[in-house]
């Protein structure tokens, strides 16, 4: 086998006239490919998987390079990917990680193309967003891979000749070998399988017009062996999707900011709440913000039960969640050691993000302690709130961060609790709390807004806080309660006349 090539059987390909497959030993079987994979673009997303997931692509969308890729009428967010694809040469079932290498034929570049605009039908396999025709270009030519180091291959894109990526292998979460193995578990990797092995940060949308190219490299290889550049060419499309068929494409914030890469690059606002709203929340009485809650007919959105570690604690901000499940014994050696779910969380929290840890109001072990409180401080979050318990409570208190939580214990997270999911929907303190719900919290508790109503029902608790004050002045005055708390007519027109003045 050459070090280098164009592509086994290229001749015979193109007799056939088959240009698609240029770069391959022949059409594969199936293109497997792996949804979150490099450390960079996984902290990109805020979130880092405990292992690998995958989905498939059809052999239908894989492109030779100089070719075109149509972004379909009526959509905008067709986003490029560069990967290192591998290409199958002896089968492979139930390898070891050790011996999955062995099986690995050869090394190139690929481009995952996907359409964010229909990535939400999909609900995560990306059948339609990621399968279209010509969005899979592959090549333009294979590295051996008996002559590259899997841990040190280099991955480079650009977009209308701009480096837009550039990462190697070395910064995967889960090594080529282990994906290999992994696949191999659960069916036959066969020959001329196409394995992509995920995306580093920097991928982003690209419009018609554009010209992609991406390489693979082993520069520190004998030869620097290179895939060369694939090189792809983005045009319009021009027949509409038909609503009579299915559903059609949905771009929401949500995916304009994960194709784009960021809220900024996709021109939207920061996530989370805005300054201001923050500034108003954090002066509104958490007492104040209830009553205007129960007006709207929400009585169950105080987290119960839980109490500031320091005196005089307050914050405002987003919800992320942990779930932690009872705890057994084979369950914990599974999910609880190494990087587990509650690490992850505490690694990715974000600048103005609350904590919410559902603990099933269990205290007999801790959630956390000052390790991880000092983390979620470096992270810039703004608080943590566990139905749990808190170990080393003077150290995090010390920390800074407010953490209201339901008590202390001594012992550590695993006498009680496995660490089992993050950012989902969790019981916390008798109320449901789901990622991004806005969370507040003072002296008088913890209480969960929907955000939809944040700034309506912060607005109108100031108000009622200014009338409040104001009653509370004619109080201890001397005036009677009686048509004054609560006011009547008469003095609700004296109150406006004041507040006119002001």
């Amino acid at each position: 086998m050459p070090t280098q090539t164009s592509g086994p059987g290229r001749a015979a390909r193109q007799r056939e006239g088959d240009e698609r497959f240029a770069a391959l030993p022949g059409r594969p079987g199936k293109v497997v490919a792996v949804h979150l994979s490099y450390a960079s673009r996984a902290d990109q997303r805020g979130r880092r998987p405990a292992a690998p997931s995958y989905f498939l692509k059809p052999s239908s969308s894989i492109a030779a390079s100089g070719g075109v890729v149509e972004r379909p009428d009526g959509t905008e967010l067709l986003a490029f990917e560069g990967e290192v694809a591998l290409v199958i040469g002896a089968p492979a079932r139930r390898v070891r990680p050790e011996d999955a290498w062995g099986h690995v034929a050869w090394v190139t570049a690929a481009d995952d193309l996907g359409l964010y605009d229909l990535r939400a039908n999909d609900r995560g396999s990306n059948l339609r967003s990621k399968g279209g025709d010509g969005f899979t270009p592959l090549g333009p030519a294979l590295i051996d891979a008996r002559t590259v180091d899997p841990g040190a291959i280099r991955l480079r894109a650009w977009v209308n000749g701009r480096l837009a990526q550039e990462d190697t292998t070395a910064g995967l979460l889960f090594p080529l070998a282990q994906v290999v193995a992994d696949l191999s578990q659960h069916f036959t990797l066969e020959t001329g399988d196409v394995v992509l092995t995920g995306t580093p940060a920097g991928s982003s949308v690209v419009v018609p017009g554009d010209v992609v190219e991406v390489e693979v490299d082993a520069p520190t290889a004998p030869g620097s062996p290179s895939s060369g550049r694939l090189v792809t060419t983005v045009t319009q499309g021009v027949t509409p999707f038909d609503a009579a068929l299915g559903s059609l494409p949905a771009p929401d914030n949500v995916q304009r900011a994960e194709a784009w890469g960021s809220r900024e690059a996709a021109g939207l606002p920061p996530a989370g709440l805005t300054p201001a709203l923050r500034a108003k929340l954090l002066r509104t009485p958490v007492a104040a913000l209830s009553a205007q809650l129960r007006r709207r007919g929400l009585d169950d959105v105080t987290v119960d039960g839980v109490r500031p570690l320091r005196p005089g604690a307050r914050f405002a901000g987003t919800a992320r969640t942990l779930r932690l499940v009872p705890n057994r014994e084979d369950l914990f050696e599974r999910h609880g050691g190494g990087y587990n779910a509650q690490k992850r969380v505490f690694d990715t929290l974000a600048e103005g993000e609350v904590l919410v840890v559902d603990a099933r109001g269990e205290t007999g072990a801790a959630t956390l302690g000052d390790v991880l409180a000092i983390r979620a401080r470096a992270r810039g979050a703004a608080a943590i709130v566990t139905d749990g318990g808190v170990r080393d409570a003077d150290g995090v208190a010390a920390v800074g961060i407010p953490v209201f939580a339901a008590g202390t214990h001594p012992a550590v997270l695993g006498r009680r609790h496995v660490p089992w999911e993050a950012d989902v929907t969790v019981a916390c303190g008798g109320t449901t709390v789901q990622p991004g719900d806005v969370v507040v919290g003072d002296a008088d508790g913890v209480l969960v807004l929907p955000p939809a109503l944040a700034e309506e029902v912060v607005d109108a608790a100031l108000a009622q806080e200014q009338q409040d004050a104001w009653v509370a002045e004619q109080v201890a005055a001397g005036h009677p309660l009686e048509g004054l708390f609560p006011p009547d007519e008469k003095t609700r027109a004296r109150y406006e006349e004041w507040r006119l003045q002001q």
